[in-house]
């Protein structure tokens, strides 16, 4: 019965998941330094010439991206935020679109009801030392929903700080994960 005991935990343990909560980069690689974000929003780009609609944006956005950015990498404890020169790693990013969008409607087919907010950025994470890039991506896309009215209606400004946060909370992954 003890040596059932020991195989089945031994199969159990070999056979795990795979899920860690450690870090997947290089041992070398302990500092970051994440660049203030640019605002790459070309404002007077139409998105529909039959609606005559052009491009939104939130003031800041940028800003709010970067800080978050920042937070969530010391909240991680995996890298250490660093100034420039200090750092291992160099994260660079553009706000490349923001998006609020329409995902349902009410019942007489034109009061929308619910909205998603997209947040869209272009991000790299290079290796200083190595002069290597570590990971980039040119449309990560951070978002989230609100209900206009009813029971769970939210405003705007939250929404876009959730998306945001789930932004922020990608890039972190993609860094500390390598997914």
């Amino acid at each position: 019965m003890k040596k059932i005991s020991l195989l089945f935990w031994a199969v159990l343990f070999i056979s795990g998941c795979g899920y860690t909560t450690g870090s997947l980069l290089p041992e070398h690689l302990k500092t970051i330094h994440i660049q203030p974000f640019r605002n790459k929003i070309e404002l007077t780009d139409e998105l529909s010439v039959d609606e005559y609609r052009f491009r939104s944006y939130r003031v800041q956005l940028e800003t709010d991206i970067t800080k978050e950015l920042i937070d969530r990498f010391i909240n991680d404890g995996h890298l250490k935020v660093a100034p420039q020169e200090q750092a291992d790693l160099i994260l660079t990013g553009d706000l490349i679109d923001y998006l609020r969008q329409p995902l349902r409607y009410g019942g007489d087919n034109e009061t929308v009801e619910e909205y998603r907010i997209s947040i869209v950025c272009s991000v790299q994470v290079k290796d200083v030392k190595n002069d290597k890039i570590i990971w980039q991506e040119s449309r990560l896309i951070g978002d989230s929903t609100y209900n206009v009215s009813g029971t769970y209606a939210a405003s705007e400004s939250l929404t876009v700080s959730a998306a945001v946060s789930d932004l922020a909370r990608r890039i972190v992954n993609r860094t500390i994960e390598g997914w």
